[in-house]
């Protein structure tokens, strides 16, 4: 069961979970601010494996694929509260407290904050709304809770303004690299592009001279090619891997895997 409540539209979100949720994937376009009241939240990116449980906190850096478990624990439902740093309004908030951002950001995209009675004040403060969900929070108090968490952390953890201030273009990074690391998301090909650091039109160009095929055919080439690794080797069952290769459904999977390899994935178990 699910129970979700957008306290500020596109900001602050509320979850709330009685049984165990696995979202396969996740793109996080924005810096994130989660917060966890109970339950345990794990995210999962290609480099990196984070959880946390009761009273934790986690910074998600933006432009990010990545698989996000939700799980209650015995006696203990799931909760958390979750804040998007939108890019306006932090180049708001740069401009208003002049700041610059002189060097690059250098380390993880995703750090778990120290305790801090600072900020677990400020999440207390957010709880009555998520309690009390007919009195409406306004968007402009709304915003000033976000710009307050914002303070709070560069108070905590001074060195994240590299982190939240850089709004430098993503660059063009490695495309096979990346690529043969993510192929697995159910993500747009539009959405790859824009990870890569490319308009749509030069990803599709880079990724002809890269692998001699278009983004789609190769993107269902490789996801089925490592099915069958799956099911072949590891044993593994097709209704327990055709989500994480990135496909809606069993019967999809079913179908594209035998129009491929001429067999039905049942035949290889």
């Amino acid at each position: 069961m699910t129970h979700p409540n957008e306290i500020i539209p596109g900001v602050i979100f509320f979850s709330y979970l009685s049984t165990m949720r696995r979202d396969t994937v996740a793109f996080l376009a924005h810096n994130t601010l989660v917060m966890q009241v109970s339950g345990q939240f794990t995210f999962e990116t290609t480099n990196q494996t984070i959880s946390m449980r009761r009273g934790q906190m986690l910074l998600v850096g933006k432009n990010q694929l990545g698989q996000i478990t939700k799980t209650p624990l015995p006696d203990e439902d799931y909760e958390t509260i979750v804040i998007t740093l939108q890019e306006d309004f932090l180049r708001t908030i740069a401009l208003e407290e002049q700041i610059e951002v002189t060097e690059k950001y250098i380390g993880s995209p995703n750090i778990l904050i120290p305790p801090n009675d600072f900020l677990h004040g400020y999440f207390q403060s957010i709880i009555p709304y998520v309690r009390n969900p007919k009195e409406k929070l306004t968007t402009a108090m709304g915003m000033l809770k976000v710009k307050e968490g914002v303070k709070l952390l560069l108070h905590t953890m001074p060195q994240l303004r590299n982190l939240l201030f850089d709004f430098s273009e993503h660059h063009k990074i490695n495309l096979e690299k990346f690529m043969l690391s993510n192929y697995h998301y159910n993500i747009p090909v539009e959405k790859f592009a824009q990870l890569t650091g490319r308009s749509l039109a030069a990803f599709k160009r880079d990724f002809k001279k890269t692998f001699n095929t278009s983004p789609r055919q190769w993107l269902q080439e490789k996801r089925l090619l490592e099915a069958r690794h799956l099911i072949e080797t590891k044993h593994k069952k097709p209704s327990a891997i055709y989500l994480d290769l990135g496909f809606e459904s069993l019967s999809h999977f079913s179908h594209s895997f035998k129009k491929m390899f001429g067999k039905a994935p049942s035949d290889y178990i």
